[in-house]
């Protein structure tokens, strides 16, 4: 990994779950399960996140009642799609912590965009629950609105030209491993985000 140090970017690109906004999965299995009248565990035995449909969901390829329907026979429960929104959006858990303060300081030194795999219902949702956070970033790039998801290198390609800043410039914070990978093979400086703490103590590396 390029090390980090004042003057070595000119741009943050940030991934949303779970580095900016908190995920529980847990939520929406209790909100379906309820919905649903069985246990959540018998939920949690059938979830797949990763499955086709979702993916095909995250690039805007599927409708959010394809994807639902897929979710109804994957888990076997007959809730409505509404419900199924309801759980869907129950995810968010509020901001990670120290972010708040954590991004406004980084705005005044170098531009802040986001890179997000996510799907039209969770954009609808955090662009109103959280709108005031995601306003310090100049672009919001999502998968479900340029039909590219990370970790492939097209998605990356993309984005580094829309930001226009060179890759070897752009500090990319994510997550997941195999999406930190995945920009550094295209040139960025990944940093995988393991705990709250990870983003402030690369900011301090690079005297923000």
């Amino acid at each position: 990994m390029t090390p980090l140090s004042p003057g070595s970017a000119d741009a943050l690109l940030f991934d949303l779950g779970r580095v900016v906004l908190d995920i529980d999965f847990s939520k929406a299995i209790a909100c379906w399960a309820g919905h649903a009248g069985c246990r959540p565990e018998s939920i949690v035995a059938s979830f797949v996140r990763d499955t086709e449909a979702y993916r095909l969901h995250e690039v805007g390829k599927i409708s959010d009642e394809d994807y639902f329907a897929s979710l109804r026979a994957s888990l076997g429960i007959g809730i409505s799609d509404a419900q199924f929104l309801e759980g869907w959006n129950a995810i968010f858990a509020g901001e990670m912590p120290d972010i708040a303060e954590l991004l406004p300081r980084a705005a005044k030194q170098m531009p802040l965009y986001a890179f997000s795999n996510t799907n039209r219902p969770h954009v609808d949702y955090f662009s109103k629950e959280y709108g005031d956070l995601l306003g310090h970033f100049r672009e919001l790039y999502l998968s479900s609105s340029i039909g590219l998801r990370k970790p492939d290198a097209e998605a990356f390609d993309h984005v580094v030209a829309a930001m226009g800043v060179p890759a070897s410039r752009i500090v990319f914070f994510d997550d997941l491993a195999e999406n930190v990978e995945g920009a550094r093979a295209r040139g960025l400086i990944g940093v995988h985000v393991t705990s709250p703490r990870d983003v402030g103590d690369a900011l301090k590396k690079l005297g923000i």
